[in-house]
């Protein structure tokens, strides 16, 4: 008999995350938010101790540690805790990891809610932070002052330009506890821990959970660290609700074939938009054209959903498409079973300057589109008429 840790990452996805199931074959909700103590020193314990299954739903639920058991499984990571959404669990490694006179290094290709947390929330917290550009060779490691820099945060591939950090450059960093957002790539995509990055996190929101009704974050990695952060979440309070994470259990059961059939999708389409009057760029990791194909090459597995192009006609051109789609709906989301288009310049990145939009590689003619589960002709033709409308 092969055991589970032989399986592949696709057979481990149905099978993780079941220890509390008995026979169910769906998840099962534990709604409670409290449970009864059997004794006064198992309360004791459980009050004082980790990833409590059974004592009260802020430090622990038998559906959210299942959810939380899952993305360790898929991770290679020894646990995992799971947050009311992304930016929850972003939040918890930053302010949960760094004190007063603590230094961050993260890079400027970013989503813009981590960004705002970086430029506003943590210098009111004495957390200097200091933005690289991912893409260049050794900046993360150069930017480090010893002794004094804690955290060093990248997201690959980033948003909207699908950016790639390279993760063994990261991993190999001694000293700071290096983070790797790998929401875009998923679990099928990459697994950063295996590069030697200490932590990922995930928006486990899009394509984890991927369909659009759960708002859910969780971070994995070693037991010493993850123990830390269940402490400060603990006092936090932005633990993930029961419901939510039943949804993220199952939606791990059919990622597999949702992130597979979107890699394909949208490298279908945009191979094709690379030849469509207004389209001045396409980026996609799955195109030979990507600047850092190598590099995809090297440390993703599949190229996940997402694709950015740009229009030449600028502002007036993107907000016409937005608005003219009928299969891609304006919403800000992604990794869902709905094409999504996305404006960033008037959305997702609308809070940034001129000169972080420049930064971030984001244009006012930029466009994110979050290829769903329709049939990639019909998304096609659904853009071609769009762009029809801006020319």
């Amino acid at each position: 008999m092969t055991k589970p840790s032989d399986w592949h990452l696709e057979t481990r996805l149905i099978r993780a995350g079941r220890s509390d199931n008995e026979a169910a074959l769906a998840p099962v909700l534990w709604t409670s938010t409290t449970f009864v103590t059997p004794t006064v020193e198992e309360g004791r314990a459980m009050a004082t101790s980790s990833r409590s299954r059974r004592f009260y739903t802020r430090y622990g639920n038998p559906t959210v540690n299942q959810f939380e058991d899952a993305i360790a499984e898929l991770e290679g990571a020894e646990c995992a805790r799971a947050f009311a959404s992304g930016m929850g669990a972003i939040s918890a490694v930053l302010l949960g990891l760094c004190s007063s006179g603590d230094h961050v290094v993260a890079q400027k290709q970013l989503y813009a809610g981590t960004q705002l947390l970086l430029q506003s929330a943590a210098p009111r917290f004495g957390i200097d932070v200091t933005f690289v550009d991912a893409t260049v060779p050794g900046a993360f490691a150069e930017a480090v002052i010893p002794g004094k820099t804690v955290v060093v945060f990248a997201e690959t591939p980033a948003n909207p330009r699908l950016a790639l950090a390279d993760l063994s450059e990261l991993g190999a960093i001694a000293g700071p506890i290096t983070v790797v957002d790998s929401t875009f790539a998923t679990p099928l995509g990459q697994t950063p821990l295996d590069y030697g990055v200490d932590l990922v996190v995930h928006s486990a929101t899009k394509a984890i959970a991927g369909h659009n009704d759960a708002t859910l974050g969780v971070v994995a990695g070693s037991q010493e660290l993850i123990d830390w952060l269940w402490q400060f979440a603990v006092l936090q309070g932005a633990n993930a609700a029961p419901f939510d994470a039943m949804n993220g259990l199952r939606g791990l059961r059919t990622l597999g074939v949702r992130y597979r059939r979107q890699t394909e999708s949208a490298i279908e389409i945009a191979q094709q938009l690379v030849d469509v009057e207004g389209v001045s760029d396409v980026i996609h990791p799955g195109l030979d054209s990507h600047p850092q194909r190598a590099l995809v090459k090297k440390q993703m597995n599949l190229t996940g959903g997402l694709l950015t192009f740009e229009l030449a006609g600028g502002l007036p051109a993107g907000e016409r498409l937005v608005s003219s789609t009928e299969i891609a709906q304006l919403a800000t989301s992604l990794g869902g079973p709905e094409t999504l288009i996305t404006h960033p310049a008037s959305t997702t990145h609308v809070g940034l300057t001129p000169e972080e939009m420049i930064d971030a590689g984001i244009t006012e003619g930029t466009i994110r589109l979050s290829v769903g589960l329709e049939d990639p002709v019909d998304i096609m033709e659904d853009l071609v008429q769009g762009l029809s409308s801006t020319s």
